[in-house]
């Protein structure tokens, strides 16, 4: 065992320690309440990376919540490598369906229970650990490394590019490294290739100035909940096809190739099923549950309200009616057109006697994919291999992760996701959980793969 891996195994105790304290902190990032918990989390790792021998450390302040920069930079002749995660959580809502209150870390059954737990505080956590285990055992690391921590990735990281363009010596790199993702499953691994991007729109239909009575007014005024229901059907055809014009237009189709890689993974219907409490399957016809997840987009209506929501029964005709749509693009899809083309698709299908509104939020991303032959991908994967002695599966992820396309866009450098959480672990739900053996496991792959980057990755 190297002398890295001994200083590891002989601090684990301490390291499950700290990260029951950093998971204590309530780093919500969309609650405005919470933004001084965001800075708490943000003080909270700039502590750790120094005393951790990460030099250079320093709280940065967005126009929105912080980041956390660091570096160490004495290995001539090295690779640098940028490391990202972050340090703000979702909401917790809804409360009582936790067993334990969410910023009270739990162990039970080899699992740390906790919001952020998986996503991301245990995987951001992990390459600190690392660093701090190679400085202490070895006094040098094997390749030049810079981290960039942020506090507003729930958010969308709005503040984001406009801090990467501000700042983009400070952050050149060969490598960047994403410590947000995961694995395809405890016992195989798994390449991400590719994120979704994403375009938010909210419809607001009005129709009389105020809520009126149903009996007197029904059938002679039109009702906003009637037409916002309209509109939004008509998004969809029977069979989950978008029918906004234009917006299948840009998307690059998959190859053979791709098309082969993506369903090697395999996919039990029935577990699936299972998990999600479907009653079957749904989609664009056509296609795998697998395409339409990762490589497809998608128009999703996340919400719809309007009209009385207290028990009972309220006879009004209602005033207004909201509903809040996102849309998960892939390779070559633009969020802002999208938006552009779903607002003219909704002022050309709304019915009369009512006024709609369009707003097109700013959080959009746009999509990102790495080609499986980047030096990056082939070193990582080399080392998920031995690591888990398996082949690992080349998969996309359905989600979106926007700094990945931000540091493309921005910066010229593809961004390898090397990250350990598990899909059943409840990110954004209730009894979110990180796997300790997970947690363990990802130290050493950080480990292995700044060793092999070392040795191999030539920029």
């Amino acid at each position: 065992m190297a002398a890295w891996e001994t200083y590891l195994n002989d601090h684990k105790d301490r390291f499950v320690s700290e990260l029951v304290e950093f998971l204590r902190i309530p780093s919500i990032s969309s609650l405005p309440d919470h933004a001084p918990d965001v800075q708490e989390a943000a003080e909270w790792v700039e502590t750790r990376m120094k005393s951790a021998g990460i030099e250079s450390v320093r709280i940065i302040p967005t126009e929105g919540h912080p980041v956390v920069y660091g570096d160490w930079l004495h290995a001539p002749d090295k690779p640098t490598v940028l490391i990202y995660g972050h340090f703000d959580t979702q909401p917790v809502d809804p409360l009582e369906l936790w067993d334990n209150p969410p910023f009270e870390p739990t162990i039970k059954g080899g699992r740390i229970y906790a919001r952020g737990a998986t996503d991301d505080k245990g995987n951001l956590f992990i390459p600190i650990i690392v660093t701090e285990a190679l400085l202490k055992a070895e006094g040098t690391l094997p390749v030049n490394l810079k981290f960039l921590f942020e506090g507003q990735e729930e958010i969308g990281s709005p503040q984001l590019p406009n801090f990467i363009r501000a700042e983009k010596d400070l952050l050149a790199c060969d490598l960047i490294l994403s410590a947000d993702g995961g694995q395809w499953g405890e016992d195989q691994p798994a390449v991400i290739l590719g994120t979704r991007g994403l375009s938010p729109v909210l419809i607001e239909v009005w129709g009389p100035d105020h809520d009126l009575h149903s009996g007197t007014y029904g059938g002679t005024i039109a009702n906003p909940i009637h037409a916002m229901t309209q509109i939004l059907t008509s998004m969809h055809d029977q069979e989950g096809r978008v029918t906004v014009d234009g917006f299948y237009d840009d998307v690059l189709p998959l190859s053979d190739e791709e098309r082969t890689q993506l369903n090697r993974v395999p996919f039990d219907e029935a577990k699936y099923l299972d998990e999600t409490g479907s009653v079957s399957l749904f989609g664009e016809p056509g296609f795998t549950s697998h395409e339409r997840a990762w490589s497809r987009p998608t128009l999703e209506i996340n919400g719809i309200y309007g009209g009385f929501q207290g028990e009972g029964l309220k006879t009004v005709l209602p005033s207004r009616a909201n509903a809040k749509i996102s849309c998960r693009l892939v390779t070559d899809q633009d969020p802002i057109k999208i938006a552009d083309r779903l607002e003219t698709h909704v002022k050309k299908v709304t019915p009369p006697g009512v006024k709609v509104t369009v707003i097109k939020p700013e959080n959009r991303a746009i999509p990102y994919l790495v080609p499986a032959t980047d030096p990056g991908i082939w070193i990582s994967a080399s080392v998920l291999r031995d690591l888990y002695g398996k082949e690992p599966y080349y998969i996309r992820m359905g989600a979106t992760i926007p700094v990945n396309a931000l540091f493309f866009q921005l910066l010229g450098i593809y961004t390898v996701i090397f990250s350990f959480g598990l899909q059943d672990e409840c990110q954004h739900s209730p009894n979110e959980f990180f796997r300790l053996s997970s947690y363990e496991r990802g130290q050493k792959a950080y480990g292995m793969l700044l060793k092999r980057l070392g040795k191999e990755f030539r920029p």
